[in-house]
């Protein structure tokens, strides 16, 4: 079963439409139940760190989720979904995030202009299985004011992506896959890197 998680702020309806552009069944969770049902985990997010950790937290999933990821279930997060994954952000410094990376999600600097809105292009290390089939230099839509810095992604790091500074555009260690676009809004392309997860 492939499910969504539904913490209550994530953008649940284009993720869904995605899933129904491409022809996936799949099921809307809120529980540790439903995690541990789930062969493949998405994690949409959208708003607030804060919101997203203090919610996982309000529904009792927070070691639901690490048991799953630490079991080998292919995992998404997208944006928030991939923040995360780390110790902590900027965002809400005073709440834990999951911590299955170490490291701390910054917020861009003070003089760029946040939010980081619309289409920018991704730098491949390597060959990541998510951008498999695309360009050498896929064109995704990224809207965000915090990112995972390239040091902090380090050898995970699948793809960098550049605005004021250079940052973890996609992240893939494993059955964990993380992005800091919006697949679900960034059309083929998008549609494209979800094929590619779920065949992971």
């Amino acid at each position: 079963m492939i499910a969504i998680f539904d913490y209550g702020a994530g953008n649940l309806r284009s993720v869904e439409n995605t899933l129904d552009a491409i022809g996936v069944p799949y099921e809307i969770i809120n529980d540790a139940g439903g995690l541990r049902r789930a062969d493949k985990i998405i994690l949409p997010g959208v708003g607030h760190f804060g919101q997203l950790i203090r919610s996982l937290d309000s529904l009792g999933v927070r070691e639901a989720f690490k048991e799953r990821i630490t079991a080998g279930v292919p995992f998404l997060g997208i944006c928030l979904g991939l923040h995360a994954l780390f110790e902590s952000s900027e965002e809400a410094p005073e709440l834990a995030g999951l911590g299955i990376y170490p490291g701390m999600v910054k917020r861009f600097p003070k003089d760029a202009r946040v939010p980081h809105m619309g289409w920018n292009q991704l730098e491949p290390k390597g060959a990541p299985r998510l951008l498999a089939e695309l360009d050498d230099k896929p064109y995704v839509y990224f809207a965000h004011s915090y990112y995972v810095p390239e040091d902090v992604g380090g050898e995970r790091a699948a793809a960098l992506c550049e605005y004021g500074v250079r940052y973890t555009g996609a992240l893939e260690a494993g059955n964990v896959f993380g992005v800091q676009f919006h697949p679900e809004k960034s059309g083929a392309v998008g549609q494209q890197i979800v094929r590619n997860f779920l065949a992971c």
